[in-house]
């Protein structure tokens, strides 16, 4: 007769294998959550569309709060850097220069900060539902992404009454949004991966953004200042340029300001960050799918 082994001395995990039973939240397979992730897509617009609409329902403005919110820095920025500091001198239409700026980056880091909190931020919901919880990030890009449709056309509107005019390079923008878009939803998703469990990330968001945009050449023309005004090396500028939220403003100011001209290497960089940031991104956040919400 086979020995039958008392079930109290074996671990619950090994016990629930013997019988056949699987863990109610278990992380699948790779593509199969890429396609769970596809049929819940309705989810996530609504979701998203549902606290675009809800953000700046207790304000008096409303929406216009996401485009006013980057004029009123950039007007700050503006006298700062640029009157006070000197920092538009030897810049053409240096107001397009600085709105375009501020416009890409702020798309980049609301959208990342939003995602670094979109699953700590959700726990309720998390533990409540079954769902892909890469849901919760794409809906905070999503968000973004509905919001930056609003403040791309007050930005090409301000590009045009600089002095700018249209031209046929002004059809690559979605091309570029789109880039900026996919680098975004993976970064976002790192960050929610490393935000579920690292509490004080949010507290270090803020000095993290902040650094990042003055690394970024948003109110300062890069190559002017690094190597032309402050001596450093030429290596100092290209690491600077290669940073992905300076190499999607400089494309984007390429693009929008005539005699603007970026070195080549930012489209090639925008290019890898966005495929790159993406695939990892997506990998990273799934690994821990089956660990968001626990504790």
């Amino acid at each position: 007769m086979s020995h039958v082994e008392d079930p109290a001395s074996e671990s619950l995990a090994e016990l629930a294998r013997m019988h056949g039973l699987r863990p109610a939240i278990a992380r699948p397979r790779f593509t199969v959550y890429l396609r769970h992730l596809w049929e819940r897509r309705h989810f996530v617009l609504t979701y998203a569309t549902s606290r675009n609409v809800s953000k700046y329902s207790g304000s008096a403005l409303g929406q216009l709060w996401q485009v006013l919110t980057p004029l009123l820095n950039a007007a700050i920025y503006y006298v700062m850097f640029g009157l006070i500091l000197g920092g538009s001198r030897n810049i053409p239409n240096y107001t397009a220069f600085l709105l375009t700026g501020m416009f890409v980056f702020t798309y980049t880091q609301r959208t990342v900060s939003a995602g670094a909190k979109s699953i700590s931020g959700n726990l309720s919901l998390i533990r409540a539902l079954h769902f892909p919880r890469a849901s919760l990030p794409l809906a905070y890009t999503i968000q973004e992404v509905q919001q930056l449709a609003i403040s791309m056309g007050v930005l090409l509107v301000i590009v045009v009454i600089t002095g700018e005019l249209p031209t046929l390079f002004w059809l690559m923008i979605p091309i570029v949004l789109v880039l900026q878009t996919m680098f975004n939803i993976g970064a976002g998703l790192i960050l929610a991966r490393i935000g579920s469990t690292m509490r004080d990330l949010n507290q270090l968001l803020p000095f993290i953004m902040r650094t990042w945009l003055y690394a970024s050449g948003v109110f300062f023309a890069i190559h002017d200042k690094v190597v032309n005004s402050a001596g450093l090396p030429e290596w100092v500028a290209t690491v600077m340029y290669l940073n992905p939220a300076a190499s999607y403003i400089e494309w984007m100011r390429d693009i929008l300001i005539g005699g603007h001209t970026p070195p080549q290497m930012v489209w090639v960089s925008c290019t890898v960050w966005a495929f790159v940031a993406l695939a990892a991104g997506f990998w990273y956040f799934w690994r821990a799918e089956d660990r968001y919400g626990r504790g």
